[in-house]
């Protein structure tokens, strides 16, 4: 099916096929007709399903009139749960939108609040916002929300984790009432579903795509049990032996990013970190680096990897183990976007069988285990219990 027959124009369907994309994914194809026709949605989608383009598409083909946007309005709001995120979708707003003539603007904190007051000051199509910088701006009255016809909330999972579920309730507040909204999560947990009652029509459609003990089969997916002291070592081998290109590399505390990042530059390998403890121009040059291919390996949190969006990254590396589980498949999805091939690789002590369970569980197969020579472990990592269920925090 190709993207024409999902209703949009000539305009959107050329800059989608000069940027190389020849069908509708799954989400899309039953997004974007959903949207087109009004109705509010609550979609369950995994990233790399090509979730952005399924809600950033029809808002564009709505908003493409002649309709004049007010000074400190704006037409459309998406929120995203972090800086990266939120650079990362106004990125895709800007090439999807490159044949029309409307604006777009990404807002966060770390950056200088004057200039996006005075850009602002012109009325903006499409603004996509952190909550915590989009509040700032509105108690300042750099914006207004009276014309505001589209509500976005991507990733709203993530934005519950992060704690942001009272800005959100400011945010929606000061909404019209007669909108459309559209919310997209990678699981509808009960947690979701009531932020979603506050935010979406009763008579909302609800579609669900890639359920979340699912990941893409083109991902290939291998662990190494290793002792935690030899990590850092096991981690140095493999990019050298196996002459690795490329790799993001998840660790669960800033600590631990700066620490990996000194441990492998005294082996000879550069790499570099992002992380919250680091300014915005920080992320945001070191991000840049690696998506030109400059920096070959980036040690990065979970949280500060949102919006990480790279064509052909050739892998990801699970350096320590997330927690909940469904925070695995976010970071494998890094790779082997758009149907591309990837791999993911996990480096596994005896202290993360808790958290190898509670993945594997959800996978609902084990992870195929493989032996790298020079590597013997002394504190055997058991073979996990599939049907383990870790009590919530």
């Amino acid at each position: 099916m190709p993207f024409s027959n999902l209703g949009l124009s000539a305009p959107i369907v050329k800059a989608v096929s000069e940027l190389g994309y020849e069908a509708p994914t799954d989400i899309q194809k039953q997004a974007i007709p959903i949207i087109l026709s009004g109705k509010d949605l609550m979609a369950a989608a995994q990233t790399g399903t090509g979730k952005t383009a399924s809600f950033v598409l029809p808002l564009l083909e709505k908003l493409n009139t002649d309709d004049p946007v007010r000074g400190r309005s704006i037409r459309a709001l998406i929120l995203a749960p972090t800086r990266e995120l939120a650079m990362q979708v106004e990125t895709n707003v800007v090439d999807y939108a490159k044949h029309l003539n409307l604006s777009s603007m990404a807002v966060y904190g770390g950056t200088d609040i004057d200039t996006q007051k005075q850009r602002l000051m012109q009325g903006i199509d499409i603004l996509v916002a952190t909550p915590g910088r989009l509040l700032d701006l509105a108690y300042q009255r750099a914006l207004f929300f009276d014309d505001l016809e589209f509500l976005v909330l991507d990733e709203a999972d993530k934005m519950l984790d992060m704690g942001f579920i009272d800005d959100l309730y400011k945010i929606t507040d000061r909404l019209p009432h007669q909108r459309q909204s559209l919310l997209f999560s990678a699981t509808l947990t009960e947690t979701v579903r009531y932020l979603a009652a506050d935010t979406v029509s009763d008579d909302a459609a609800e579609i669900a795509i890639s359920p979340q003990n699912k990941t893409t089969p083109k991902i290939k997916q291998w662990l190494i049990t290793v002792d935690k002291d030899t990590k850092s070592t096991l981690l140095s081998h493999l990019i050298n032996e196996q002459h690795w290109d490329q790799a993001l590399i998840f660790v669960e505390k800033k600590h631990s990013a700066a620490k990996l990042v000194e441990q492998l530059g005294k082996r000879g390998i550069i790499a570099d970190s992002i992380h919250s403890g680091r300014s915005q121009a920080a992320r945001e040059q070191v991000l840049s680096e690696f998506k030109s291919g400059k920096l070959k390996f980036l040690i990065a949190t979970g949280i500060a990897a949102r919006g990480i969006d790279i064509d052909n990254l050739s892998r990801v590396v699970n350096y320590d183990l997330p927690y909940p589980a469904e925070e695995y498949i976010h970071r494998i999805g890094r790779t082997g976007r758009a149907g591309a091939a990837g791999e993911a690789i996990s480096l596994v002590s005896k202290d993360d069988f808790k958290n190898l369970c509670a993945i594997e569980s959800l996978l609902d197969h084990l992870i195929e285990r493989k032996e790298i020579e020079g590597f013997p472990v002394k504190k055997v990592v058991p073979i996990s219990i599939l049907n383990y269920q870790r009590k919530q925090k």
